[in-house]
């Protein structure tokens, strides 16, 4: 687990001889072991935050931090790639493979590194435990709903034992009523975890259920930083308190 800094950091996206600033001087702390949603609508640069957090990005300005140490400092030409940053990321997309069974879904980043089998059996099973997927591990993904293929994203990020889990949209593709169980439980696995958790959501109620603190974007910039409570009440800008009417 890790805390997460922004340090005056910007992402500029250049095509035709133009530029677009995806992400502004963007200034935040994620706290070790907390819940963040960026909440914003679609192009507010949430996405491109969240993979800059995972090294997928490269920022073009400014410093990200995990703990104390410097990830990403364009600057000085420093630029930890994802695969040493330790982060989980589970997609909207699922991007769970359909010729794999549950088992081999879920071992996939802890065979990348070369756990031993007989770890990768202990970790497998119990964290399909966890996410309430016991028993289903010889199932076909191809055979699995799609709440269960989500679980199965879920349970292939938090396998590695991430340091942060990122999670970009994943419930938009499920049913209301399974959308509203799922974020029971990604919240609950994060509190018992204690594992720092950041969110990209454009849906309010998402946000407010599941956050220990929201961060509301627009066109780049964070409009208000705060808890549930203070975005809700005390809006700090008339795009905040439209957004979350």
């Amino acid at each position: 687990m890790s805390s997460v800094k922004f340090e005056h950091v910007a992402k500029e996206f250049s095509s035709g001889g133009k530029t677009h600033n995806a992400v502004k001087d963007f200034n935040l702390q994620i706290a070790n072991g907390e819940f963040v949603s960026f909440l914003g609508p679609s192009g507010c640069g949430k996405t491109t935050t969240l993979r800059m957090i995972a090294g997928l990005e490269e920022n073009t300005h400014g410093k990200i931090y995990f703990d104390n140490d410097v990830v990403s400092d364009p600057q000085k030409k420093l630029f930890l790639p994802p695969e040493k940053r330790n982060v989980g990321m589970v997609f909207q997309s699922y991007a769970v493979w359909p010729h794999m069974n549950v088992f081999d879904n879920v071992a996939y980043p802890l065979k990348l590194k070369k756990v031993s089998k007989e770890q990768i059996q202990q970790e497998v099973l119990a964290i399909l435990d966890l996410v309430e997927l016991g028993g289903l591990e010889k199932r076909k993904s191809n055979e699995l709903s799609g709440g269960q293929q989500q679980r199965v994203a879920l349970a292939r990020g938090l396998v590695m034992k991430p340091r942060i889990l990122l999670l970009d949209e994943p419930l938009s593709n499920l049913d209301a009523k399974l959308r509203e169980k799922m974020r029971r439980d990604i919240r609950k696995i994060q509190q018992d975890l204690k594992l720092t958790m950041v969110y990209v959501t454009h849906d309010q109620k998402e946000a407010f259920q599941m956050s220990d603190k929201v961060v509301v974007m627009n066109r780049g910039l964070i409009e208000q930083v705060g808890s549930v409570d203070d975005i809700r009440t005390k809006p700090v800008s008339d795009f905040v308190k439209d957004f979350v009417e």
